[in-house]
Order: C-alpha cells, then structure tokens, then sequence
C-alpha cells in the first residue's frame, strides 16, 4: 500500500475481508466472495450483537436499507445504478460492495463525452492484427468485457456523462449477457460467467445531459442516494475522511470538536441560504456535498501542517472555506460577504472560535475581492 497514492478498498481492507471471509458460513449467490449479511456488515460496520472476535468498522455512513437493496440487486444479476447529488458517496458505496462481493473493484469505466463504445466492449492491438490478422489474441476487452469474462462486478462511472450511443451498448450486456465480436468467424461470442453484473453512478444534476433511454432505465434497478441531513452522520463521514487522511500523509494533528461544529454549522447555512435563494445567481457554484466539506478540512489540515505551526486555527479554516468555495467571481464572493457579514459576523461578537473564523474569512474575502 504504500507504493500506492490510493489503494483500492480490496487492498486497503484485505485483512478485514479475509477474516470475514474465513468465518462466513451464509449463503452466496453465484460466485460471491462474501454472502450478502457479511457484504452489509463490511459495510456499515459490526455491532456488538454480531459476536465478532474483531471489529469491523463503518465504512459507508448512510441508510441501512440503501445498502441492503443495493445488494439484493446485485444477487439478482440486475443492473445497479445509485443516483444522487455530488459528494454524498456513490463511487465509494460502489467501491465497496465491488471490494466485497468478488474482490475486484478496479474494472471501471469513467463516462465523458469521450467514452466511446470500444471502452464498453473491446478494441484492437493494431500491431498484432497487421501482422497476424484479427484473432482473440489481438483482441483488447474492455473493463467491463473482463468483468463479464471473469464472473465479477463492472463498475460504470457518471453514466449521464456518456452519449447515448454508448449508453446504449450496455443494453444488449445487461439484457443478453453477452457480447459478439462479428470481426471473427469464430469463437466471437463472450458469454458473462455466473456473478458478473454492473455497478453505474449518475449524477442527479446532469439532467438533461444525456438522459438514460426508457429501454436502458429498465435494465436496471434505481438506488437514489439522498444528501447527507443528519448532522451527527455528516460528522462521522467528516471524522471518518480526516482520520484516513492523517494516516496518509503521516499527520499528527488534532481537530479540535469546536472546530468541526464550525465548519458543520457553516455548511448547513450555506445550505438553507441556497435553498432559499431565487436564482442560481443568488447560490454558490458548489453543490455543498459532505465529499465538499472534507475538502475544506482536508486543505486545512495541509495548510497547517505545511506552513503554520501544526495546529488547526479557525482562520486556517475560514480561509480553507472561502478559497474552496469561491468558484465565480463576483457572484459566489458577493454570496459568501454576504454570509459572513449577516451570519459568522454576529456569532463572531460573542468571541471564541466564532470570532477568529470571522477575521480569517474577512482577509481571504479581501484578497480574493
């Protein structure tokens, strides 16, 4: 791992999974690492009740009935697709139940406006096809080609993101579980082995981007991801992200609960305030996600530990805010004066942290404006 920027969530939590796997005795659908209780309890966590000889923590922090549908869909060999807002942890859920069903959470395809339909099915080695013709060996899979060669889980990122003539080749691979390769007269049809199912993410606010055909919407089965609300939850998947994020970089750095509550409570006004407005002019450019929220903190800790003195200020993290938060200029710095003069401006006269974050967000405004 520590060759790796990243791991993926199979390598970062192989000992979990072993261990998971060595005392599973339930059952599991085709050829499923783990069965469907022990996926869920990778997870969301164990529990005392579950009589472990080990914990094993939450990974994911959401609503548990997400999750469950999410893997009955895949145990019934139906497409999965989990749609909601940026940052409220669609790649990560679908990361995990990758990691956990076959150990493989790597054979993914990013949808843009670039993905074309070889990224879908197969290509070819130029070079061996001039030299010896088109065969199997000159062949190139896809990701998903391999996930369907291989029994596992394919993994399809910002679906809406793909153009419909891409969007429509997985018909054909969630319907008929196959794909033909007409270039070959023989051994030109790749049948999907027993456990290979697809795991696409949308975006909710790419809606009208390339909207999924009625024929696709059908291929698969909708898990929506709502936006964190719970204030508790938001702090644990904060806490959760910082931790890692303290290990990676081999921080040694405390974040102050006073802290977290500020940048919480910052995020939920923001929040209300975008609710309210009337046009998108009267709301940040930011969607305002948990995965948003981290980054704040995440570029706080940086900044502390690089160039201040190792502890987490709360102008270090006004600043932070501001500068991750002002995308447009004016309109998201004309939004953010405002906030802090009608809200953290008068928290901030009853002294303490408040204050401090008031000064800080006042000086990154004055630079920025």
């Amino acid at each position: 791992m520590s060759d790796m920027l990243r791991a993926p969530a199979e390598i970062k939590y192989a000992d979990e999974l072993d261990y998971l796997e060595s005392i599973d005795t339930g059952p599991k659908p085709f050829s499923w690492r783990l069965s469907p209780r022990m996926v869920r309890l990778f997870i969301l966590g164990s529990e005392p009740s579950d009589g472990l000889d080990r914990e094993i923590p939450q990974k994911w922090f959401g609503d548990r009935s997400f999750v469950e549908r999410s893997i009955v869909t895949l145990a019934s060999d139906r497409g999965l697709l989990l749609i909601g807002d940026p940052g409220t942890g669609k790649s990560w859920l679908a990361e995990l139940l990758a990691a956990a069903i076959c150990r493989n959470s790597t054979l993914v395809v990013q949808g843009t406006a670039g993905t074309t339909e070889d990224h879908i099915k197969y290509s070819w080695n130029i070079s061996m096809v001039i030299a010896r013709g088109q065969s199997r060996e000159a062949l190139i899979p896809s990701p998903i080609m391999t996930a369907m060669e291989q029994g596992v889980i394919g993994r399809f990122e910002e679906l809406t993101r793909a153009t419909s003539d891409v969007q429509d080749a997985l018909i054909s691979i969630l319907s008929e579980k196959y794909v033909a390769i007409p270039e070959l007269d023989e051994d030109n049809i790749v049948f999907a082995k027993p456990g290979f199912s697809i795991i696409a993410t949308a975006n909710s606010r790419d809606r009208g981007v390339n909207d999924l055909s009625s024929a696709l919407k059908r291929r698969f089965n909708f898990v929506r991801i709502p936006v964190v609300a719970n204030k508790r939850s938001e702090a644990e998947i904060v806490r959760f992200r910082t931790s890692e994020l303290l290990r990676r970089h081999r921080i040694e750095l405390e974040v102050p609960p006073s802290l977290l509550d500020i940048l919480l409570q910052s995020f939920a006004d923001l929040r209300a305030a975008a609710a309210s407005a009337k046009s998108d002019e009267e709301r940040l450019e930011s969607s305002l996600s948990t995965a948003e929220q981290i980054g704040v903190l995440e570029d706080a800790i940086l900044h502390s530990h690089f160039f201040g003195d190792r502890t987490l200020r709360p102008e270090t993290l006004a600043g932070s805010l501001v500068g991750c938060l002002a995308r447009r200029s004016p309109e998201d710095l004309a939004i953010l004066n405002k906030y802090w003069h009608g809200v953290v401006e008068p928290r901030g006269r009853e002294g303490g942290p408040w204050q401090e974050f008031l000064e800080g967000g006042r000086q990154a405004l004055a630079t920025l404006s």
